[in-house]
């Protein structure tokens, strides 16, 4: 009657191993939208909590069908043979999903980080349109115009490493298959926005250069003839005092 028990538990925890495999091994996932992805993975955090926990189960099976074998061998030796396949099948059974809950749960890190470095990037594009903005309607001053340069080239030194993130992260979820839809619309909308405006600020950055150089010469030509006017009121000062007459004086002096 032991022996018949024992076969008969084997035989569930066989069906129970093959049922196990086709609700979460075997089914198709399409990954089309992040609540599809994250319930997914908790359901698969379940089943490895759920086969993990039959692990007592199978050593019970184990240990009370080496006592029947020790009493009796000729039911216990036809009893291990199947206990062996039942034990090399839950071993499978535990890696597979050991395996299955690993991948998913990279796959949902991979969404999550690439969320975070979108994020990231969206900051950085919003304070460029910012500081691109601050360079509309400068006064006409050389230390407005030079600062207004300062600050825009400044963000314009950001380094291009988050964005390679972005196009590595949002290419293995797609040739994966996995929110191919929402990554490829998150990631030309990115794209495009930031193609538009790095474009917009690389434009106004050589117009204010531009500006800034034309001004700097403006200056310069202003100071050199403000010298020669001081120059000039030097010696007619000079000419008066002296009472020299106008018809003596040189040609540019009169």
């Amino acid at each position: 009657e032991k022996a018949v028990n024992l076969k008969k538990d084997l035989a569930e925890m066989q069906e129970w191993m093959t049922q196990a495999e086709e609700e979460y091994l075997e089914k198709d996932f399409e990954y089309k939208s992040p609540e599809e992805l994250e319930n997914a993975v908790e359901e698969m955090k379940r089943a490895k909590e759920d086969v993990l926990q039959k692990e007592v189960r199978v050593k019970i099976l184990k240990d009370n069908i080496k006592m029947l074998a020790a009493k009796v061998p000729s039911s216990g030796q036809d009893l291990a043979t199947e206990l062996n396949v039942v034990l090399e099948n839950y071993q499978l059974l535990c890696n597979r999903i050991r395996g299955k809950c690993h991948t998913l749960e990279e796959v949902w890190s991979c969404w999550i980080e690439l969320l975070q470095y979108l994020d990231l990037e969206t900051a950085w594009l919003n304070n460029l349109e910012e500081r691109v903005q601050r360079t509309e309607n400068l006064p006409d001053k050389l230390d407005a115009v030079s600062d207004a340069l300062e600050s825009l080239e400044s963000v314009l030194r950001h380094p291009a490493d988050n964005r390679t993130q972005i196009r590595e992260l949002g290419q293995t979820l797609i040739d994966g298959g996995i929110l191919d839809d929402i990554i490829s619309e998150k990631l030309e909308a990115f794209n495009a926005r930031y193609e538009e405006l790095s474009h917009l600020a690389v434009s106004r950055q050589i117009t204010l250069e531009q500006q800034l150089q034309t001004m700097r010469e403006t200056d310069h030509m202003l100071q050199v003839l403000q010298e020669n006017l001081a120059e000039l009121d030097r010696q007619l000062t000079s000419y008066l005092t002296d009472r020299v007459d106008a018809f003596q004086m040189p040609q540019e002096a009169q």
